[in-house]
């Protein structure tokens, strides 16, 4: 599920770099991906 919402949200990005639409938003939502993959990764998947 967060993969999806990294790879929307990459899109959008890319989008929006190329229409100039969605501004600071969408670039703030980027961020926010970047930094629960960052956690994610590095947290590691623990077995239960």
């Amino acid at each position: 599920m967060l993969w999806t919402v990294i790879i929307i949200l990459v899109v959008l990005w890319a989008l929006g770099l190329i229409t100039a639409v969605g501004g600071a938003f969408i670039h703030l939502l980027l961020i926010i991906a970047l930094v629960v993959l960052v956690a994610q990764l590095l947290s590691g998947r623990r077995a239960a």
